[in-house]
């Protein structure tokens, strides 16, 4: 029997490509030709773009190409929101096949239901520095020494954008330490990059002044929760505080997913007790594949999905007998500047939805949630109508 031949390994470093333009045509056909030689892969797709490198200084380093992600649209949604008002065509890049279809018919039914509601209860984003003392008496003083200084270390780190503002703090004490919760309001941006700056302009100030000795301090805690979740930003909002809801009519229910609200209030109830036993992060059916596909449409930081996707849903059956439904998302963190949103494919999925520069960030996260919740619907109307199988077998098998 003829043994397979062993997989060669390079096992020389040899750096990559770098450049003094480094963001030009010529750096990025380099870089390409660089990994062919070294993997032996040649980048033939990944090499064709419409992008200009240079628009890229502030997205990634070593550019050589791009990955093509199909961008379907779903809808129109008819959504009534404080900012978003009116139908919606909505982009979603995503591989996965049935997705588009089945948020379609989810917007289908809260459109012809009167539209979801959506409310942006208020938003913060946070850097949550640590300090620490010689004991737990020196702790509690710095804390009332914090206290009595805030509009100083507001200040401190206003002074380093033009856009964050500092709102409040939060502070929780454990033994000798103290942790602190930074919370601002960043305007259209996200904010975490913003944030970390004045934080961190506003910490060297309390290092200099406070009469305390700080024994230790870290800019980060980790109760900030920067792309993870946590039960923190479930309680103490990250990002946007979404609700969005919808009363989906007896008669659309039947006509369209041929199930009844009895029939998706029942499931609910069941799956809430599933969820908890999971020890899941969202209470509904898969509020992450609309946050994640729409992300990436629109040049969101992709690993803000973890944070954004948490939250609640809930329903009952109204006095008519129709359904209500409604989803809350504690942490949507989105941006309508800034960050990707600049770059070409995801401006123009912005620009679809109008929600390209100053101003729109609230719209953006109205959107968000008005997706979730059709999304949500339609998920547990194919599962309810015994269709989840079947249409994953008709539109997202790779044959």
């Amino acid at each position: 029997m003829d043994c397979p031949s062993p997989i060669k390994i390079n096992m020389t470093r040899t750096p990559i490509p770098r450049f003094e333009n480094n963001y030009s045509e010529e750096a990025a056909k380099a870089r390409r030709e660089f990994i062919q030689t070294q993997t032996g892969t040649t980048l033939q797709h990944t090499g064709h773009y419409s992008l200009a490198p240079e628009s890229l200084k502030n997205n990634t380093e070593n550019f050589i190409g791009v990955v093509q992600m199909p961008v379907g649209v779903a809808g129109p949604v008819l959504i009534n929101g404080e900012h978003a008002q009116g139908y919606f065509y909505v982009p979603m890049a995503t591989t996965e096949g049935t997705l588009v279809a089945s948020y379609s018919r989810g917007m289908r039914m809260v459109s012809e239901s009167g539209g979801v509601k959506v409310t942006v209860l208020e938003e913060f984003m946070q850097r949550a520095p640590l300090f620490e003392f010689e004991d737990a008496r020196c702790a509690r003083s710095f804390l009332q020494w914090l206290q009595d200084n805030e509009l100083n270390v507001r200040a401190q780190a206003e002074s380093t954008t033009s856009f964050g503002k500092l709102q409040h703090i939060q502070s929780w004490q454990i033994a000798k330490m103290v942790y602190l919760r930074f919370n601002y309001t960043t305007g259209d941006a996200g904010g975490q990059n913003m944030c970390s700056k004045a934080t961190h302009a506003a910490c060297e100030w309390i290092k200099k002044n406070t009469p305390e000795k700080i024994t230790h301090y870290s800019l980060s805690s980790s109760i900030d929760t920067d792309k993870k979740h946590s039960h923190m930003n479930l309680m103490h909002t990250r990002g946007k505080r979404v609700i969005a809801e919808a009363v989906i009519t007896r008669e659309v229910l039947q006509k369209t997913a041929r199930i009844t609200p009895e029939m998706v209030f029942k499931q609910r109830q069941r799956s809430m007790v599933g969820n908890q036993l999971a020890g899941s992060a969202y209470s509904g059916p898969h509020s992450a594949n609309g946050i994640a596909s729409l992300f990436i449409a629109t040049g969101q930081d992709e690993a803000n999905v973890v944070e954004s996707h948490a939250g609640f849903s809930f329903m009952e059956i109204t006095a008519e007998g129709h359904l209500y439904f409604s989803v809350t998302l504690p942490s949507v963190i989105c941006a309508t500047k800034g960050g990707g949103t600049g770059l070409a494919t995801q401006n123009e999925c912005l620009r679809m939805l109008g929600c390209e520069g100053t101003g729109k960030a609230r719209k953006l996260a109205e959107i968000v949630g008005a997706t979730v919740l059709a999304g949500d619907l339609s998920l547990l109307s194919a599962i309810l109508a015994d269709e989840w199988v079947s249409s994953h077998d008709a539109y997202g098998r790779n044959r």
